[in-house]
């Protein structure tokens, strides 16, 4: 009988061999880009097509797939749809190219979101970095090896390879057990997950703004950056990764539990991503050119991915449908490259000089940059908030007044500000609080002002924060 991290390894290499295909083919892969060349065709409107189709896929999948048994038969009926659907480019251009490119881009983006239940079950939450490092590092350097293939050998073969690690990741997956559609909670997932008051909507909705916003810069880099450099063919199609793979194994080390060093690491990374828009204008096109800007470049990506993905996987303990979470963030991913995208092709359409581009680019990269600070400080306060919040539901009515007790109040809470706390303190939002007391929405924010006013802050996050130090000295 196999163990948890058997299963964890098996896991892990399944879904590799779909993110090497999906790199490799639908989302703006070597593969694509050769096979739509060699036939002569416009590639914007298949890649824009494959994109959409993918952000969809990975959006609505939590919406069907919600028990184990389902997750595990998704992942494999959408790897065999992507098999099928990529057959079309071994032959010329047809209208199945078409449709070919929404059903793998859809059915692929259904696959991964679906990962989620698998990587709830067999990685537990303070591991989770490291199974999305081992996943981004070994799918890309498929992905490089099959660029390599399609670039020096044939488009063909490496179509091949990349259909290949359909079949491999689809004979690991029918081997993984999915568990029973009974379970909600894995023993890896802490027991504040089993009554959890607190709304995910909004920490949701917060980082999905925060990974759509941080990966706008990826985008504009598939437009602006990289075709300066296609005359380079050899050099990109072994290096472009490499800075990604070596920046991901150093973040990958780091200890989950230490957030201000990975914000820390947030801001290396966008000062790596002004440094390459300002080395790109001052720099020629030359190979030595090339690996200074790729390397910072792509050197920020993977900080910048795996801070993303280590807290979509921190997150998927808050959520009982880990697909519709883990869907959910990356779909804001695929969001964040479509948008750099369309801004890099109308960037690039007004025919300006290459230096006023890179200028261009550098001032949209700078605006999103300066939003990523708020995000990102707003998305942990959520976090540490939700994890207080289902901790406190979970400790018995003594507990919890020990823990409200403990504060010290410039004044005291009447009655009916007591009853407001206590709703508070189960998760509802003013208009959920409104509705249990039988009042108006304005009388539910009179009270909360006067709690904040007299705990002494100035929010109702700072307020639970200051909850959950009075929670730890319990």
């Amino acid at each position: 009988m196999k163990s948890i991290k058997d299963y964890r390894v098996l896991s892990v290499a399944a879904f590799s061999f779909l993110f090497a295909y999906l790199l490799s083919f639908v989302f703006e892969g070597q593969v694509l880009y050769r096979t739509i060349d060699t036939f002569g065709t416009q590639s914007n409107t298949y890649i824009l097509v494959a994109i959409v189709a993918h952000f969809a896929g990975l959006f609505s999948c939590g919406l069907f797939i919600k028990t184990p048994s389902r997750a595990k038969s998704a992942m494999i009926v959408g790897m065999a749809i992507c098999l099928i659907a990529t057959t079309p480019f071994l032959f010329a251009p047809t209208a199945l190219w078409f449709v070919g490119l929404v059903a793998a881009g859809y059915a692929g983006g259904c696959a991964v979101a679906a990962w989620g239940f698998f990587l709830k079950r067999y990685t537990p939450k303070d591991e989770r970095i490291k199974s999305c490092a081992d996943v981004l590092v070994f799918s890309n350097i498929i992905m490089i090896a099959i660029n390599v293939v399609t670039v020096n050998l044939s488009q063909t073969i490496g179509l091949l390879l990349s259909m290949l690690c359909l079949v491999l990741g689809e004979a690991l997956i029918a081997i993984l057990p999915a568990g029973t559609d009974k379970e909600t909670i894995t023993a890896s997932t802490p027991e504040t997950a089993r009554k959890s008051p607190s709304d995910i909507r909004k920490p949701t909705l917060v980082l999905f703004l925060f990974v759509a916003v941080i990966t706008v810069t990826s985008g504009l880099m598939y437009q602006v950056i990289n075709p300066a450099f296609e005359h380079l063919t050899g050099l990109v199609s072994w290096y472009w990764s490499v800075p990604y793979i070596v920046a991901l194994a150093f973040m990958r080390n780091l200890s989950p539990k230490n957030r201000l060093q990975r914000s820390l690491f947030l801001y290396v990374g966008m000062g790596m991503i002004i440094a390459t828009y300002i080395t790109f204008m001052l720099f020629g096109r030359g190979a030595v050119d090339y690996l200074v800007v790729d390397t910072l470049m792509l050197g920020a990506c993977g900080i910048f991915d795996l801070f993303w993905w280590s807290i979509i996987g921190e997150m998927l303990d808050y959520s009982q449908n880990p697909a519709r979470m883990f869907g959910v963030g990356l779909s804001a991913n695929v969001l964040g490259v479509l948008c750099g995208d369309v801004l890099g092709v109308i960037i690039t359409s007004i025919q300006l000089p290459e230096a006023e581009v890179a200028v261009i680019a550098l001032t949209v990269v700078c605006v999103t940059l300066v939003i990523l600070p708020p995000l990102n400080r707003q998305l942990t306060l959520l976090l540490k908030s939700h994890v207080y919040l289902s901790a406190y539901a979970n400790m018995t009515e003594n507990q919890q007044s020990a823990v409200v007790c403990q504060l010290k109040l410039i004044d005291p809470l009447t009655e009916r500000e007591n009853e407001v706390l206590t709703l508070i303190l189960d998760g509802k939002t003013n208009k959920e609080i409104a509705a249990a007391m039988c009042v108006g929405e304005s009388t539910v924010k009179y009270h909360v002002g006067n709690i904040l006013s007299k705990y002494g802050v100035s929010s109702r996050a700072e307020l639970i924060s200051t909850l959950l130090k009075a929670q730890i000295k319990a």
